[in-house]
């Protein structure tokens, strides 16, 4: 599980992402980023019931995505605040790999992730 510090806490954080963030659009989910005021990065994983009403389904989407993140923190090349929104069903049952791959390609393409 990512640590409480890589987090958002509060909504007004999240609408600054929202309102000001870029955005990298894959098939899976979309990746909506800001620079940081913070020295170190935040991150948020938004599942809607549109994806699936069970909250188990959804929460194991969740914690699919925050921990691909965590594996990947040590490859960040700046600080920055990220908001990822899922909106497919099949990342309920998905590889890992695949997940990681589409994730990766995404964030290549921010220019978050260093090789």
């Amino acid at each position: 599980m990512i640590a409480s510090i890589y987090r958002f806490h509060g909504n007004n954080s999240v609408r600054r992402v929202y309102k000001n963030g870029a955005i990298v659009r894959g098939p899976m989910f979309a990746l909506k980023f800001t620079p940081s005021r913070r020295p170190e990065y935040r991150v948020s994983v938004v599942v809607s019931k549109k994806v699936n009403k069970s909250a188990v389904v959804r929460n194991r989407i969740r914690r699919r995505i925050y921990e691909l993140v965590r594996l990947r923190q040590t490859r960040f090349n700046q600080p920055f605040d990220m908001v990822i929104t899922a909106f497919h069903d099949t990342l309920k049952g998905m590889p890992v790999e695949d997940i990681a791959n589409q994730l990766d390609k995404q964030l290549y393409q921010a220019r978050l992730l260093d090789k």
